[in-house]
């Protein structure tokens, strides 16, 4: 899948937290966290994107990337 989620890339160099912290700033299950965080070719649904990107003030762009691979 040349889309790919830069979920732990975001957590661990720019935000600097854990996992746990994330879900509970976001408001986002330990589950869907982990499981973005283990897995970059899961892509966040839609309410996960909002609840991120809202909670962040941030853009999509900043949680995902295109890959040739």
């Amino acid at each position: 899948m040349p889309v790919r989620n830069t979920v732990r890339r975001f957590i661990d160099e720019k935000l600097k937290i854990t996992r746990y912290e994330f879900s509970e700033r976001t408001g986002l299950s330990k589950t869907t966290v982990y499981s973005l965080y283990d897995n970059p070719e899961q892509i966040p649904n839609g309410i996960a994107l909002n609840k991120i990107c809202d909670y962040y003030k941030i853009q999509p762009g900043e949680l995902l990337e295109w890959s040739e691979d």
